[in-house]
């Protein structure tokens, strides 16, 4: 009984602090993007994470893309934009509480790419 208790209760402590791990995903993040010939191109995201779900938006030049499907399993979560000309582009990440960042990867024109976002404080 002692041990099924002890169990029950160090569950719920590691339920307890993957939930407050996620929650800190929410938030405004920033990033920048280099392209093939040096550029550097700026992207904003803002994440509203509710339970597994994840919503919010995607910025780089153009307007705000809505982030769809999005989905959070422990520290990793997916989602995907649909760009201005019909382009569904699948993101997968990992947040990194101790660094306080967003690492995300994603696959457009071909090209893979790999960034680093920090809490936008403005």
């Amino acid at each position: 009984m002692r041990k099924k208790t002890l169990l029950t209760v160090t569950l719920a402590c590691l339920a307890f602090v993957a939930f407050a791990a996620i929650a800190d995903l929410s938030g405004k993040w920033k990033g920048s993007l280099k392209d093939p010939d040096g550029n550097d191109h700026p992207i904003h995201l803002v994440f509203k994470v509710d339970g597994d779900k994840l919503t919010g938006t995607a910025q780089a030049d153009g307007p705000a893309l809505d982030i769809q499907e999005g989905k959070v399993t422990g520290n990793d979560f997916a989602f995907h934009v649909t760009d201005p000309d019909g382009n569904v582009i699948p993101v997968d990440g990992k947040y990194v509480a101790q660094g306080d960042s967003v690492s995300l990867n994603f696959q457009e024109n071909g090209s893979k790419f790999h960034l680093t976002f920090v809490r936008d404080d403005q």
